[in-house]
């Protein structure tokens, strides 16, 4: 008869094995008496919603660098709070942030609520979210299941439904493991299990605390685990963007609406992402031209492919769209990824523009 799976046993390797990560209180400064800082803990996981460890660490450093805490953070001005998100992407997620950073500061005292259920009423925090707050930063035994959770669960109990159907009864599996006793280190100790041993793929087997309870293992085949439904494929969508440069350097930009995809972002002024191949659409009059090359962009739901076209403007220019930023204000890294894809190609080989 196959062993029930321990949650001992992974906290034991976590406690020799767990990652160093910027927004970690690892294990051993769980035991000297350091506490995560609610704070930190959240904004660590709304920014890793969809994105890598890798790709989030310097964001991290750079927000709680400039906004040490909640009330920091609330009191910032939206298009500077834009402007250190850009290039993270999804950025729904920064909007929110901010409300709740808002609500937080100026509704709850600075305090962050300290259950799942309480959490989840605040913008932007969603379940798993809410779980990983509540469980990493107050001890709460709620279920945390991740990308790597799932993963790891799906190969545990050889659950062979593909996802996403199946992550209804992932959930309830990883419930009955959740232990009462360091339920926050459990948590990031199953993530990093499936981010470092229990890996997509050539899982190594040898080194997991779970190996001899796994019955994807014992099946033969864990790498197959968990079975996905094919995805449809992406449309593409094309669309022009228009890049104006004035004669002391200033660049047109707008910001688009707070709703909707890059909601809030700076950006260059251009037409409807359409289907077929889009009407011109130009922000002002001048000698437009085209660059040459394309900017190509994928987002969760499609492929946007992006024709350029840019233009010397003379310092009285005037536009019903957007505005002249001064080129002293003008930072390529305040634009998301796509808008400076659009520069860097406008720009050309040479490192002057």
């Amino acid at each position: 008869m196959r062993d029930a799976p321990s949650a001992a046993w992974i906290l034991d390797w976590y406690d020799a094995h767990a990652r160093s990560l910027p927004w970690r209180v690892g294990p051993r400064e769980r035991r000297q008496g350091t506490r995560p800082e609610p704070y930190r803990v959240w904004l660590s996981e709304v920014m890793l919603q969809q994105t890598t460890t890798a790709a989030v660490a310097g964001y991290y450093a750079r927000f709680t660098g400039r906004w040490p805490t909640v009330a920091a953070l609330a009191a910032a001005p939206d298009a500077d709070v834009m402007g250190e998100w850009a290039g993270l992407g999804y950025y729904a997620r920064a909007r929110n942030l901010l409300k709740c950073a808002r609500q937080v500061a100026h509704e709850l005292g600075g305090r962050f609520p300290e259950t799942a259920q309480a959490l989840q009423k605040l913008p932007g925090i969603g379940p798993y979210t809410a779980a990983a707050i509540a469980a990493i930063a107050f001890d709460e035994p709620a279920t945390v299941v991740d990308g790597n959770v799932e993963r790891v669960i799906a190969r545990l109990f050889a659950i062979a439904e593909p996802l996403p159907a199946a992550k209804p009864r992932l959930r309830a599996l990883a419930a009955t493991l959740t232990p009462a006793r360091r339920p926050g280190d459990y948590a990031q100790a199953v993530m990093d299990l499936g981010a470092t041993i229990c890996t997509p793929r050539n899982p190594r087997c040898g080194a997991c605390p779970w190996a001899g309870t796994c019955m994807a293992r014992a099946a033969g085949d864990p790498a197959s685990l968990p079975a996905r439904t094919r995805a449809a494929a992406k449309p593409t969508r094309h669309g022009i963007a228009y890049l104006a440069r004035r004669a002391d350097g200033a660049w047109l930009l707008e910001r688009r609406p707070d709703s909707g995809l890059l909601g809030g972002m700076l950006g260059w002024p251009g037409t409807d992402w359409t289907a077929g191949p889009p009407a011109e659409a130009p922000p002002l009059d001048a000698d437009w031209r085209d660059p040459g090359g394309e900017v190509r962009h994928t987002f969760t739901h499609f492929h946007l492919r992006l024709a350029l076209r840019v233009a010397d403007v003379p310092r009285t220019a005037r536009t019903a769209r957007g505005e002249f930023l001064p080129a002293a204000r003008f930072r390529p890294s305040d634009l998301p990824t796509v808008m400076r894809k659009a520069y860097d190609l406008a720009r050309g080989p040479s490192p002057k523009g």
